[in-house]
């Protein structure tokens, strides 16, 4: 019996580790070719057909560069900085639920696992600005600790209203909760999650932490090689994570008619990933004093007032249908928006840069 259990541990973490590296090498490629389509350019092309051997020839070009540490870094802080970026990114899929029945494990407070050992990537992104013993490097691990702790907020808060309607912490509860997926009953909350898991993975608009025209090139300005590139890949396994956290929270999980569970799960995973790209293509990027502005004047308050909407339609509204609630959130959404973005940007408002 031990040795089945075990068996069967193993065996779904090698699954997990195959569906993160898989995943972000699919998601390297599609990224690279839609940017190049947005931006009226072919993309890559030339290694394989299509341009699809392109991400295993760059994680080769990686493997064989050579590791550079500075002479006066803590090489030991250094060494494992990305692994501990890394680690936490993956321990975020043992409760994502691919579909009923398919996760590591059904914790009942599985959202709460999410959010606990997501936060711990960040002292991976401190070890790193700290120990290359470089100013520039250092000041860029502080804005990226500022803006991971802003947006953290109006985040949970946007977790909390789902958890009110599905009444449960579970991954999998939440899923079976959602007789119509739970973005038409939060559109507003859909909209904070997403605008705040793109400031925690640093992707566009908010992904000043690691523009060339800001601080170099951020906190891994000194990692090479290897280093470097499992610092790109946790980059690009939390916005998968963060696409499959969406579809298990706002988009009904692996639900879905005519095709089997788990394909409708990556299909969903999928067109997350591609909203984020588009995003990406098409929002000009912040400025410093926009980001933060942005998480503490606009999502925080928001987010807020959407929790306490979704309570007092619970407590209100117990018996009526969710699909009458869904054009009062649209309305309110749209309403809430326009009247606190006319209040937070008008035009006597200065911004001191």
């Amino acid at each position: 019996m031990l040795d089945t259990f075990w068996g069967h541990l193993i065996l779904f973490i090698v699954i997990i580790f195959a569906f993160v590296l898989t995943g972000v090498m699919g998601f390297i490629y599609i990224e690279r070719r839609l940017l190049g389509r947005f931006q009226i350019r072919i993309g890559p092309n030339r290694a394989g057909p299509f341009g699809l051997m392109q991400p295993i020839a760059d994680a080769v070009k990686v493997l064989l560069k050579e590791d550079i540490v500075p002479a006066n870094a803590d090489k030991i802080l250094h060494l494992l900085a990305p692994v501990v970026a890394f680690i936490p990114t993956i321990m975020i899929f043992a409760v994502i639920p691919f579909q009923e029945g398919a996760s590591l494990v059904d914790l009942n407070i599985g959202i709460l696992y999410i959010v606990a050992v997501s936060s711990v990537s960040v002292i991976g992104i401190i070890m790193a600005g700290w120990s290359c013993n470089n100013k520039y490097s250092l000041i860029s691990t502080m804005r990226m600790i500022a803006q991971v702790v802003s947006y953290e907020i109006p985040m949970s808060l946007a977790i909390i209203s789902v958890l009110l309607l599905a009444d449960s912490l579970s991954m999998v509860s939440i899923v079976k909760a959602q007789n119509i997926p739970y973005i038409l009953l939060q559109p507003l909350g859909f909209v904070i999650f997403l605008l705040a898991a793109l400031a925690e993975v640093n992707r566009t608009p908010f992904d000043l932490l690691e523009a060339e025209s800001e601080i170099v090139a951020g906190f891994h300005i000194e990692y090479s090689g290897m280093k470097f590139a499992l610092f790109y890949l946790t980059e690009y396994a939390e916005v998968l994570a963060v696409s499959a956290i969406i579809t298990t929270l706002y988009l009904g999980g692996w639900n879905g008619p005519l095709l089997p569970p788990f394909l409708w799960f990556l299909v969903k995973v999928l067109s997350v990933f591609l909203l984020i790209i588009w995003i990406r293509a098409t929002v000009p990027r912040f400025r410093i004093d926009q980001v933060m502005s942005f998480a503490w004047k606009f999502l925080l308050p928001v987010a807020g007032i959407n929790l306490l909407i979704t309570g007092a339609q619970i407590v209100l509204w117990p018996g009526v249908s969710a699909w009458l609630i869904v054009p009062v959130n649209f309305v309110i959404a749209a309403v809430l928006v326009l009247v606190w973005s006319k209040f937070l940007f008008s035009e006597g408002e200065r911004v001191e840069v």
